[in-house]
């Protein structure tokens, strides 16, 4: 075990000790941006068209997980959200009766004033007594207080009928909200692919229960590879951002694939670090980590070895 240990340790120093020697500057394996997509639902996976090696675009939907029970959560909860309608109450039956109820004591009104008017001409005149005019005095003040009432309670109706429905209708922005909580619930049921790429492992099979957050595959993107090398501290300097280098990859025991790569990152920390460093030779035993991204014309692999060599600047 300790042996093993010590080879992982060294591994950056040795892949640079085989290739710094020879006619590459920095050797390395290819890499890729792996994604592993995760359940985000529980459920029976009804379907899952996913097999390794499946070359899947973004977007694509790969399965399907059974949301039956949030399906009956929804329309629950849309019949709660009809059911506020039938709450409601209009009040305009009730106010077409009180204000035909309105219109004849209006008349009735109008009728008394005029007849009011002329009495206390005819008491005027001596031909009518003061009972009468007292008594048609009161009849019209009875029936302008009716009408007055009648008034109050169109507007005391209309007022009460409007507070209660606010009531109801006040209900329906959170029946709303958890609506569209369970729709997004009910349309994380399907497994949409996150990344265009090749498919590298897959996890589930169709028929199996997963639970929220289980990984159903990993998938990579392999149009463009990373090659993870390694450089020396003395190599380092001459290194920058957005360099373009020549990547080789053997094709037989003779001969290389050739490829130009990209300088992306550069490690600000030394992955091999001798316990003293005093003199400028000690130093050079500094290796760094680089990565180059490479087109992938369909012949590179994750994990294949890689060769660099840097492009001297004229």
């Amino acid at each position: 075990m300790k042996m093993k240990n010590l080879f992982v340790s060294l591994l950056p120093f040795l892949l640079f000790s085989c290739s710094g020697s020879g006619k590459f500057d920095a050797s390395g394996t290819f890499e890729s941006d792996e994604v592993i997509v995760s359940a985000e639902q529980s459920g029976k996976l009804l379907s899952f068209t996913v097999n390794e090696g499946d070359v899947i675009p973004l977007g694509k939907i790969v399965g399907f997980i059974d949301v039956t029970t949030l399906r009956l959560q929804r329309e629950q909860v849309q019949a709660t959200i009809d059911a506020l309608n039938q709450k409601l109450t209009d009040p305009q039956p009730q106010l077409d009766f009180v204000k035909r109820q309105l219109a004849v004591q209006q008349s009735n009104v109008d009728y008394l004033l005029s007849e009011q008017k002329r009495i206390h001409n005819l008491v005027q005149q001596d031909a009518a007594t003061a009972k009468q005019r007292d008594d048609i005095d009161a009849q019209a003040d009875a029936a302008q207080k009716q009408l007055e009432v009648y008034r109050q309670q169109i507007t005391l109706y209309t007022s009460n009928i409007a507070t209660q429905n606010r009531s109801i209708t006040s209900e329906r922005p959170p029946l709303q909200k958890q609506l569209a909580m369970v729709e997004n619930s009910i349309d994380k049921g399907k497994i949409e692919n996150p990344l265009a790429g090749t498919v590298l492992t897959k996890y589930a099979m169709e028929g199996e229960v997963v639970t929220f957050g289980k990984a159903l595959y990993k998938i990579a993107h392999v149009d463009t590879l990373t090659l993870r090398a390694y450089v020396t501290g003395n190599q380092l300097p001459q290194l920058k951002l957005g360099d373009e280098v020549q990547v080789f990859v053997d094709k037989n025991r003779k001969e290389y694939n050739q490829y130009s790569g990209i300088i992306t990152w550069i490690s600000d920390k030394a992955e091999f670090t001798p316990k003293t460093i005093q003199t400028k030779d000690e130093r050079a035993g500094l290796v760094y980590a680089i990565k180059v991204r490479v087109k992938n014309d369909g012949l590179l692999k994750i994990g294949m070895y890689g060769e660099v060599k840097f492009i001297e600047e004229k």
